[in-house]
């Protein structure tokens, strides 16, 4: 039962990641741009051949094959965490983020040749804006993820340090 718990929240990032990406691909031309929150929010239509804030983005094809194999690296590396940790509660929510976010943005890369992204964040102060990289849903994921599992370790190494009788 376990299993099938950790599956379809993995699954559910994958699904929400691809649906947000195909509607966005459908609606807006790459480049195009709508204002949601003004001075803070924007859906926009860009692309990232690289990694996180689009590095290696311009590298030719043997950095991308390489970035391709690091990502199945990683979802093997988290299957694995899965598996062999036994991990419930919040680590395993965490790890469930992370699979399905690696996934999401692998299907890109792999049916793409590059990721689909198009959350803007941005601060507009004194006429001029402060971006944060555009993202996505799997990125979102990755990075929720990502932090559940370092506060549940932080969480468990807090409780396991206790003495027992001590206040």
């Amino acid at each position: 039962m376990r299993a099938v718990r950790l599956a379809v929240i993995a699954a559910s990032v994958v699904l929400l990641d691809q649906l947000t990406k195909a509607w966005l691909v459908a609606v807006f031309p790459y480049g195009a741009e709508r204002e949601v929150i003004p001075g803070l929010f924007r859906l926009v239509h860009t692309r990232n051949r690289g990694i996180v804030f689009g590095l290696f983005g311009g590298a030719g094809p043997t950095v991308q094959v390489l970035l391709l194999a690091a990502v199945v690296a990683i979802i093997v590396f988290v299957l694995l965490q899965l598996r062999g940790s036994g991990r419930d509660g919040l680590a395993g929510f965490g790890l469930c983020l992370v699979l399905g976010g690696a996934i999401g943005n692998l299907i890109d890369r792999l049916f793409r040749g590059e990721v689909v992204d198009f959350l803007d964040l941005y601060l507009r102060f004194r006429g001029s804006e402060h971006h944060w990289p555009s993202f996505n849903v799997a990125d979102s994921a990755i990075s929720i993820g990502a932090l559940l599992v370092i506060l549940a370790e932080l969480l468990s190494n807090r409780g396991a340090k206790r003495v027992p009788g001590s206040h």
